[in-house]
């Protein structure tokens, strides 16, 4: 009986022995093709999801780039023919081509230095004030995004700044008007680009620019599409210009009306649709920061042309379309800053006062002192875009755009009364930047080639006497 035992004792070891191995190969074998069918599938998910990525990441490119396209575009528009047909139908007919080629000048002649070197000197490494020589001929800037915009190429990114460098200069040309010659034109706009709108190009918005508020600036001025950069330097310079080369001949006493209000507005509705591209393509996306900056601008031209037109209308009995279309654009100026950083309400608010103040300044404040700003760029840019840039110190939201960091407050409402400060320190920059530099490019024009036109030339217009030739030959 002892043996049977033992004899199946070591019967079950021996199975256990040699039948365990064989079970778990059989197992093994049995497991092996559903591992890798898992891994398989595993991996073809992987390269799925790295696909769907990649697919999304290159659709996100392509739609930004699209739309950066189209601003850039708009924002050309905005010079010509917007700014042209807008100064040239407030100007006497004798000067209407005169005063058009100003605008036209700028958008060759910009283009071919903004390549060569002030693209470089704007947006190129350097310091806190000005921009370096790294960029000259555009070296390093090609279809590879850069430091200032992610998701479109650099060449991009530099083609749309182009655009503002453009009509920056032109916007001055409006305080000239009638009686600067073209060849100082050309030399002073040149010159003012160099000293600056290079520096103040690179202080606001420039890789480590004094007053960047997106990029480290040690005093974080907000400034969303050229409150500071554009409106402000050209409206002090423009003041500055009309002082400078005094009055035209028969101004005040002689009528100056505008020769075509037609023109002028047409050219104020172009710069109205231009607008969105200067103001929404300056989010450098087109993401929902893009759409805030759109509809704050929307809002903002309405409520001054309303703001403006109201005013006159109290003033006067009456509204005008000069005033409408003047009111427009100065509420376009005033929600430049802050188109990227408040709320369509605010944005109201922001047009309505900037309505109302432009008006003041161009009939109270410009009588007064008596200076003869011909086409208002003082009066329109220069104040417009002061108030603008102040107001944005208020109603910056951080809901909109938390650029100072995330559940940090922005403007004096939400209880960063400093914000205020930094938009006077950059106000009070830029106007010290223009009246110096103009001051002394002026001089120097005035010195060497001289800037007026004769007393005879003026009497026969710009058309005639700078360009041989006039805008209307079927008035004969």
């Amino acid at each position: 009986m002892r043996v049977a035992v033992v004899k199946v004792f070591l019967g079950l070891l021996l199975m256990l022995g040699v039948g365990g191995p064989l079970l778990a190969g059989q197992s093994a074998m049995a497991q092996t093709p559903a591992v890798a069918g898992q891994a398989e599938r595993l991996s073809a998910l992987e390269k799925q999801v790295a696909a769907n990525t990649a697919a999304a990441a290159s659709a996100q490119t392509a739609g930004d780039n699209g739309w950066m396209l189209v601003s850039a575009a708009l924002v050309l528009m905005m010079s010509g023919p917007g700014l042209a047909l807008f100064y040239g139908g407030l100007v006497r007919k004798k000067n209407v081509l005169g005063t058009m080629m100003q605008t036209f000048a700028m958008m060759a002649v910009i283009t071919i230095l903004w390549a060569l070197v002030i693209y470089s000197l704007a947006f190129g490494d350097g310091n806190s004030f000005i921009g370096g020589f790294g960029n000259i001929f555009l070296h390093g800037v090609g279809s590879a995004p850069g430091v200032y915009a992610s998701t479109v190429p650099s060449q991009t990114f530099m083609v749309y700044q182009l655009m503002f460098a453009i009509i920056t200069p032109a916007l001055i040309s409006g305080a000239f008007a009638e009686r600067m010659k073209f060849s100082a034109m050309l030399t002073f706009t040149v010159l003012w680009t160099f000293v600056v709108y290079c520096p103040m190009a690179h202080m606001v918005w420039g890789k480590g620019g004094l007053l960047n508020a997106g990029m480290g600036g040690r005093i974080p001025c907000l400034d969303f599409a050229g409150g500071t950069v554009v409106h402000i330097t050209s409206g002090t310079s423009a003041l500055v210009t009309a002082i400078f080369m005094g009055r035209r001949l028969g101004f005040p006493k002689e009528p100056m009306p505008p020769h075509s209000v037609v023109l002028s507005f047409i050219g104020a509705c172009l710069l109205w649709v231009g607008w969105f591209g200067f103001n929404a393509g300056s989010a450098l996306s087109a993401g929902t920061l893009a759409t805030a900056a759109f509809v704050a601008t929307h809002f903002g031209a309405a409520a001054a042309a309303v703001g403006w037109s109201a005013a006159e209308w109290l003033r006067q009995g009456k509204a005008s379309a000069l005033g409408a279309i003047s009111g427009a654009v100065a509420g376009l100026v005033a929600i430049t800053p802050a188109a990227g950083f408040v709320t369509p309400m605010s944005a109201i608010w922001i047009g309505l006062l900037a309505g109302v103040f432009c008006y003041f300044m161009v009939v109270k404040v410009k009588s007064f002192f008596g200076y003869d700003d011909s086409l208002d760029a003082f009066g329109v840019h220069g104040a417009g875009g002061t108030l603008g840039a102040i107001l944005t110190g208020v109603f910056a939201n951080s809901a909109v755009n938390p650029i100072l960091g995330a559940g940090k407050p922005i403007g004096l409402l939400e209880g960063n009364g400093g914000q205020v400060l930094n938009q006077l320190i950059g106000i009070a920059i830029a106007m010290s930047i223009s009246v110096v530099g103009t001051l002394i490019i002026l001089f120097l024009v005035d010195k060497t080639i001289g800037l007026r036109v004769s007393e005879d030339e003026e009497r026969d217009g710009l058309d005639l006497s700078q360009h041989g030739e006039e805008g209307y030959d079927w008035a004969h």
